[in-house]
């Protein structure tokens, strides 16, 4: 049986770590309001930029060839996965990499290349040998996600893509932010640009729009614009997803840290009245032998 002094040690050391995770539920907290406000403020912009795509290809027709839009084959993909640079997010890193490895399995025919964005998917695959066009690490540390990084991963897909003739197709998988307690992995085509879901946005686009120039001529320097839109939104979910989980999972480890110091005081307790009881047994025993 452990003695008086190392339960007391030990009751010690888990409300420290309580003190800890409680600080981090708190910063977790703040973060996550940030988060979700830049959030609310990417999805109306991202939903925008689908309704003006949506009425430039109803403009210009199905004749419009571009190298984002033009179809290959389906035998090589580039996964561009979204992941968190720092754990104790609960499961948040854990199901985006099961999601990226079902999806893998299911497409067990093709060759994969892999995007990381992110520490923890980086670190993941890395181990397992997965070839890697490009990696980007320590961009979402803060909680805060800068456009120009955005910008930059953007470039750097569309220029692998049209320069590797081998890639059919690039998929974006990040997690999209639903609330505090729920977050839900999702994985879109990227490139090519699914003429499917332009047209989709033609049926529901009311506003007519006067162009000053030609609507192909906009309509190709908005395709890559649209590639950065969802890259941007794709990573503010992330990280607002994150911080939700990391508050979740915080707040029940304070929890959990309550409950296991009631029980060790409980057994603390128990020692400490039965080293009393011992010692007047022995005290009681040595008067009456007296």
């Amino acid at each position: 049986m452990a003695s008086l002094l190392d339960m007391r040690r030990r009751i010690k050391s888990v409300k420290n770590t309580q003190q800890i995770t409680k600080a981090m539920k708190m910063v977790a907290a703040a973060k996550l309001k940030r988060a979700t406000d830049r959030v609310t403020a990417a999805r109306p912009f991202a939903q925008k930029m689908s309704e003006v795509l949506g009425n430039l290809s109803a403009k210009i027709g199905g004749d419009f060839s571009s190298p984002l839009l033009n179809t290959r084959g389906d035998e090589s993909y580039l996964m561009v996965l979204v992941s968190a640079d720092k754990g104790l997010a609960g499961a948040f890193n854990a199901n985006i990499i099961k999601a990226a490895q079902a999806f893998i399995k299911e497409n067990g025919g093709k060759q994969f290349q892999m995007m990381p964005v992110g520490r923890k998917a980086r670190d993941f695959f890395k181990r397992r040998e997965m070839n890697f066009t490009e990696e980007y690490v320590g961009l979402t540390g803060s909680g805060q996600v800068a456009h120009t990084d955005a910008i930059e991963i953007a470039q750097r897909i569309i220029r692998t893509f049209t320069e590797d003739e081998t890639i059919d197709k690039v998929f974006l998988v990040f997690t999209e932010f639903k609330t505090v307690m729920s977050q839900e992995v999702k994985i879109e085509q990227l490139l090519p640009i699914p003429r499917l879901a332009i047209a989709e946005t033609e049926n529901t686009v009311q506003a007519e729009y006067i162009y000053e120039q030609p609507p192909a001529e906009i309509f190709g320097r908005l395709l890559p614009k649209q590639i950065e839109t969802q890259i941007y939104r794709a990573m503010l979910e992330s990280v607002a997803s994150e911080q939700g989980a990391r508050m979740t999972a915080m707040d029940s480890a304070s929890k959990n840290a309550g409950e296991l110091i009631d029980t060790l005081t409980l057994n603390m307790n128990r020692i400490r009245q039965a080293a009393i009881t011992k010692e007047i047994i022995e005290v009681v025993s040595g008067a009456a032998a007296l």
